[in-house]
């Protein structure tokens, strides 16, 4: 049995180490309060996570790729405005509110998805959306955005 234990409590450190994780946030104040502490872009994605394939597709080659989540950790503070349809996904009165107000201000089209570069005062510096294409040619084209 001790090997059992061993094993179990090597393979959950294991995870722990290899696991980088996308850290996402939801309020558009607390993003541009680090993207000024840390002088880094925002990256606000509008998406529709349980009925949009092109989003679905984004979050699946992009998002969560280990290039770009290891990029993204460094370089990016990552925004979701998400707009879930199903009931059993739907998000609470006040984050449903704060994406509205989101979009209103940087996605009055409603496309879907739409990726915003914005600066840390929330000045728009491009925009653009999914894309077939590597995680590494998606870093650059959001960087050609902020040079």
């Amino acid at each position: 049995m001790p090997n059992k234990k061993y094993l179990l409590v090597l393979c959950f450190f294991f995870s722990l180490t290899t696991i980088v994780a996308q850290e996402w946030l939801t309020d558009f104040t607390t993003a541009k309060d680090l993207a000024a502490v840390d002088n880094r872009p925002i990256i606000l994605v509008f998406q529709g996570s349980d009925w949009c394939a092109p989003c679905i597709k984004l979050d699946r080659d992009i998002w969560q790729s280990e290039t770009f989540k290891e990029y993204a950790a460094q370089h990016y503070i990552m925004l979701l405005a998400d707009f879930p349809r199903k009931k059993k996904n739907a998000l609470s009165d006040t984050q449903t509110h704060a994406n509205a107000l989101l979009a209103d201000a940087y996605n009055p089209n409603g496309n879907f998805p739409l990726v915003v570069v914005l600066d840390a005062a929330g000045k728009i510096l491009g925009k653009t959306g999914y894309k077939k294409t590597s995680p590494q040619k998606y870093i650059d084209l959001l960087n050609s955005f902020i040079q």
